[in-house]
Formats: structure tokens, C-alpha cells, sequence
């Protein structure tokens, strides 16, 4: 108390002082020595947490990657609901890994391929045993599947198949086999019925909101973007999309009816009078061969295996055996590039869309390696920017400037932008299932001041520098000017797509602007009007490459390169940290939200050449 420091002598005061600063030094000095402990933990807990997801990152990579082993004798075994074909092989999901028996392993499609095909020269495959359904990838892929598949029984092999609930891609690859049989069991659901695709109108619901969407465009049957300004499909958009499904389906129901040795016609009578209800239905028209229990399928494949007990059939699954195949010649001196184009074509540097920077990076770095020969551009994509898809173009370009061949060879999709960036390659393969052309442009400004004013009730008021500052702003329509403005880039575009596919095809501009219009064919369609020059797979287009190339018998005189490389097990994890699922993934809405999931209100006004819808047939 300040009473009795009064009574204390100088020296008293001195040597409180002196105890009251010793014990605050010590104070001070716990305090920062529990402060440094404290942020030397935190950044021990870091590092070992850091450490520790790298761990858990490897032992999730290393699930199912150990080197398979291949049976002195076995039968090849092809799990369509356990794997997936894709554009390039890639490393398996690390999540779905935990999964155990759910996850579905990717596999290429080139390597299922070159599998398929080195098990019909293989002396340790007796046959091949497959289980087509849930057969899933696109439609492209299965063609080419199939194809590898009717390769292999052309060499004399056998492919026996089971089916308990066909779909119209399980069926179609059922078909290619020596023996089909069925579950006779009742209860499957029979899901081979035909193709449909579904179209979404929005106009209604938009009138409602109050949104206005301009959409400009050249190409009468160019349907991107109209289902933003009607309530129903133009006759041009019916007619093209009508014409599209028949002739996947009839490419399909040829090769059906051939292998099962029925007309078409007939085929299509069962589907349109639903005559294949039961298992009996299917045995009854010729479609499967035998209806065999589990047990009595396991007795079948004994007696093909020359086996006494089910236990003794040894058997590799596809994805192992392509592992154990897909060995790249490193010593050969010469590579082919196969450049896979898969996804959006988009600006900017994505790394799960065909983005025009990073492409155009990749495709210099290969036109830098004295080793390549020879390039396969392997097109998968509905088109988008017209700026990346410029970009791309260039570097193709640039590659060919050098007298190195370049060949396209398309998957599900090459139109729109996806035809622009191949249109000039040398030779251009394409499977009949494939989506192509759609030579149109278009561009869409929506207008959404009547949402805002008579929705939300909210009022804009521009302050612009120049009379057009807001044309971009989406909050007032466009008037003439600004359409017509809008019109005249549109329209120069579209003279410089039709223009540079005259020049790669070898026609007339009028010529194209006959068979474009943003109309979108199949790849037999495009056979027959000159915008492909054959139908055939990947490794059609590998193999020509090859031949291409001075001094190259066959394909083991060449390397392999493929481009980008997948994604790695980090990488994906990483992406998938930063990624989110479909808001309609499962509806008729969900090819609407991948076709447009790029773009954004900085996107107005933008042109862009791609495919209105993605169209996934099973």
C-alpha cells in the first residue's frame, strides 16, 4: 500500500524495485519461452501432418499397383462393370481404390486395344470370357472395343459372353461373340431398347425470370445456344439430331444383326413391339444362345477350359493384362506422337480441358523433338473457344511447316472446335459413331435487367464513358448497332472456319458452306460427304502414321510418345480437393451443365464453335 512504501528508507525501495524487476525478467522470459514452444509445435504438427498426407498419398497410389502375373494358361477375363474405357490410360482414382470391390479401373483405349491384340497371338489365352454388362465410355470407344474384339475371334479364338440385364452398349458388344449367354433367372432389367438423346428448352422458365438471351449466330442448323430463345426444337435442330441417332444406331444395328445373322429389319421390329421382355424372348429370336444358371455357367466355362472343377480355370483380368502389354519400345530411335485432345476446348492454362495455352506448349515441345516422325492428333472434344482453338491450329500447323505428317483420329467428338483445330491434318480417321462437323459459330449475351427491375426489383443506372461502355454488361438489350456489330465478328468467323476447311478437305468454300451450317454429322455421314477420309480406330491412325515414316515396317520399329501425360495420383487428389460434383449429374440437364460449365458473365459476347449439348448413349 502507498501508506507503508512511505515508511520505507531509499535503500528499502531499491531492493523492492530490484525484486519486482527480477520477477517480471522472469515472467517475460517464461512468457517467450512458452510463446516459442507453443510456435515451434505448431510447426512440428505441420510438418508431420505434411508428412503424413504424403504418406497416406503414396499408400493410397500404392493400392492394386503391384505387377500382375500372367497364368501359364488362362482365359482373358473383360469386366465391363469394373472397368471403364477412356481416351488415355490413367492412374485408378486413389478414393475409388478404398472403395475395394466399387472402384472401376480406367483403361485407354488404345491399350485395351494393343491388349486384345496381343492375346489373340498369345499362346497362354485360351479365349476370351466377357461380362459386358454395365459397359461404360463413350460411344466412339465401345466402337473401337468391339472392333479390337472382332480382330481377336478373326484369329480363331473364341469369345464366349454373359449377360443378366443387357443395355444397348452391353448387347452390342455381347453381339461380336462366338456364344452369348443369358441369365435365366427372372428379374433382369432389360435396357436394349433403341437410342434416345434428350433436348432442354429453357425459354419458358428464363420468360418467367425475366432473362433475355441474345443469341447471334450464322449456321441454320448451329442449335448452340437455342435452348435459351425457344420452348421447342427447330425443324433444322429436329432434323439434324434425328438423322444423327439413326445413324449411330443403324452403324450399331448392322453390326448387331450381321453377327447374329438377323436382318435389321427384324431387329428393329423386336425393339419396336418390345418383344424381348424375358430371358426366354432373347433365346427365342436368336439373340443369345443358351439360358444358363450361375452354376451351369461355371460348367460351361470348365468344359471350354478342358477343366474338372470351376476352381481350376485360371483367368487375367483385361486391366492386368493391358498392364503387363503396354510396354513401349524406349530403344526404338523414331516415335509417333499421339497428342491427346480430349475435353472443352478452353483459353488459358486448365489442365482437364483442351486449354490453347498449355495445348499450344505441348504441341511446340513436340515439334521440337528431333525424334518424332510422325504425329497422331487424337480429337475428342465438342469444340469452344475459337481464340484456343486458333492457337492449337497454329502449332499443327507449324508441325506439318516441317514435313512431319499429321493424323486425326476422332473419338465421340470433332466438331465444332474440334474439327477446326484437325481439319487441315493429312489424313483424317474417324469412327461411324463419332459427332463431327458442326462448321457454325455463335455467341450469346443474355439480358437479365428484367429479373433485376421486375424480379428482385432492383434498378441499374450505367455510367459509361462511350455510348456502347455497358453492351457487355448484360443489364439492357442490344440495340441494332450492337447486334449488327455483334453479327459482323460472327460472320468473319464463320468465313475463316469454312475457309480453312476448304483448304485442309480440298473443296470450294461454297462447297462447305453447303455441308455446314453447324450441322452436326456422324462419322459415317462424314465419310460420305469428304470431311473424313475413313473410318477407323486409334490404332488405324497409329499404324498409318507408322507407315509414314521412313525405314518403319511395323510398329515395333517405333516409339510410342503419348500427350499431355495423365494426371498423376497427386494430382488428382489435388484437383479433387478444389473440384466439386455435377448439380445435375444423373438428369437430362447434365449435358447442358458440361457443354456451358466454362462459361461465365465475363464470357458475354465471347464467339465460340462448339456442340450445343455432350451426349452420353449407353
Amino acid at each position: 500500500p502507498d501508506t507503508r512504501v512511505k515508511d520505507l528508507t531509499d535503500d528499502e525501495i531499491m531492493l523492492l524495485k530490484m525484486a519486482f524487476k527480477s520477477k517480471s525478467d522472469n515472467i517475460m522470459k517464461e512468457f517467450v519461452k512458452m510463446t516459442l514452444a507453443t510456435i515451434a509445435g505448431l510447426f512440428l504438427f505441420g510438418f508431420v501432418a505434411f508428412f503424413l498426407f504424403f504418406a497416406m498419398v503414396g499408400a493410397i497410389a500404392s493400392i492394386g499397383s503391384s505387377q500382375p502375373v500372367m497364368p501359364r494358361e488362362g482365359v482373358l477375363q473383360i469386366n465391363m462393370s469394373a472397368m471403364t474405357l477412356t481416351e488415355q490410360t490413367q492412374e485408378e482414382d486413389p478414393f475409388a481404390s478404398l472403395a475395394g470391390s466399387g472402384s472401376v479401373t480406367p483403361v485407354g483405349i488404345y491399350s485395351a486395344i494393343k491388349a486384345v491384340n496381343a492375346a489373340a497371338t498369345d499362346p497362354a489365352v485360351k479365349f476370351i470370357y466377357m461380362k459386358p454388362d454395365g459397359a461404360s465410355g463413350g460411344i466412339a470407344q465401345i466402337e473401337e472395343f468391339r472392333k479390337a474384339l472382332e480382330n481377336f475371334r478373326n484369329s480363331g479364338k473364341a469369345i464366349v459372353s454373359y449377360i443378366e440385364n443387357p443395355s444397348n452398349a452391353s448387347y452390342y458388344l455381347a453381339s461380336v461373340s462366338d456364344k452369348i449367354y443369358m441369365t435365366s433367372y427372372e428379374g433382369g432389367m432389360n435396357m436394349f431398347s433403341g437410342l434416345s438423346s434428350q433436348m432442354i428448352f429453357l425459354k419458358d422458365i428464363l420468360d418467367r425470370l425475366g432473362v433475355n438471351v441474345q443469341l447471334i449466330r450464322h449456321g441454320k442448323y448451329k442449335s448452340a445456344g437455342e435452348m435459351y430463345i425457344r420452348n421447342s426444337a427447330s425443324p433444322e435442330n429436329m432434323e439434324q439430331n434425328t438423322e444423327m441417332i439413326e445413324s449411330v444406331w443403324n452403324s450399331w444395328a448392322v453390326e448387331i444383326a450381321q453377327s447374329r445373322d438377323i436382318s435389321v429389319e427384324d431387329l428393329n421390329a423386336m425393339l419396336d413391339n418390345l418383344e424381348l421382355n424375358f430371358p426366354s424372348d432373347f433365346l427365342e429370336k436368336g439373340l443369345v444362345d443358351e439360358l444358363f444358371t450361375r452354376e451351369e455357367l461355371q460348367q460351361q466355362l470348365c468344359d471350354l477350359y478342358s477343366a474338372s472343377r470351376f476352381e481350376d480355370v485360371q483367368a487375367i483380368q483385361l486391366p492386368d493384362y493391358a498392364k503387363l502389354k503396354d510396354v513401349e519400345n524406349f530403344k526404338a530411335k523414331k516415335k509417333v506422337a499421339v497428342i491427346y485432345a480430349e475435353g472443352n476446348i478452353v483459353d488459358g492454362d486448365a489442365k482437364q480441358e483442351v486449354a490453347g495455352d498449355r495445348f499450344a506448349k505441348i504441341i511446340a515441345d513436340v515439334r521440337k523433338d528431333s525424334t518424332v516422325k510422325a504425329v497422331v492428333l487424337r480429337v475428342n472434344s465438342p469444340g469452344g473457344s475459337v481464340l484456343a482453338s486458333e492457337k492449337i491450329k497454329a502449332e499443327i500447323d507449324l508441325i506439318q511447316k516441317r514435313g512431319i505428317p499429321v493424323i486425326a483420329s476422332y473419338g465421340d467428338y470433332a466438331a465444332s472446335g474440334g474439327y477446326w483445330i484437325s481439319a487441315n491434318c493429312d489424313k483424317i480417321y474417324s469412327n461411324a459413331t463419332t459427332l463431327t462437323g458442326s462448321i457454325g459459330v455463335f455467341s450469346m449475351i443474355p439480358d437479365i435487367s428484367g429479373t433485376l427491375k421486375d424480379k428482385v426489383h432492383v434498378n441499374i443506372t450505367p455510367v459509361n464513358s462511350n455510348k456502347h461502355a455497358d453492351m457487355y454488361g448484360m443489364m439492357r438489350p442490344l440495340d441494332q448497332a450492337e447486334l449488327d456489330y455483334m453479327q459482323a465478328s460472327v460472320e468473319n468467323i464463320y468465313e475463316k472456319f469454312t475457309g480453312l476447311v476448304a483448304e485442309g478437305r480440298d473443296m470450294t468454300v461454297p462447297a462447305v458452306d453447303e455441308i455446314a451450317q453447324g450441322r452436326v454429322w456422324t462419322g459415317a455421314e462424314a465419310l460420305e460427304i469428304g470431311l473424313v477420309d475413313e473410318i477407323g480406330t486409334i490404332e488405324d491412325a497409329i499404324t498409318y502414321a507408322a507407315s509414314c515414316i521412313d525405314g518403319v515396317q511395323s510398329l515395333s520399329d517405333v516409339q510410342i510418345a503419348a500427350y499431355p501425360k495423365p494426371l498423376t495420383t497427386m494430382e488428382m487428389l489435388l484437383e479433387s480437393f478444389g473440384g466439386g460434383e455435377s448439380v445435375f449429374a444423373g438428369t437430362a440437364f447434365e449435358g447442358i451443365e458440361t457443354a456451358f460449365k466454362n462459361w461465365s458473365s465475363s464470357e458475354s459476347g465471347k464467339v465460340y464453335a462448339r456442340l450445343p449439348y455432350e451426349f452420353s448413349i449407353r
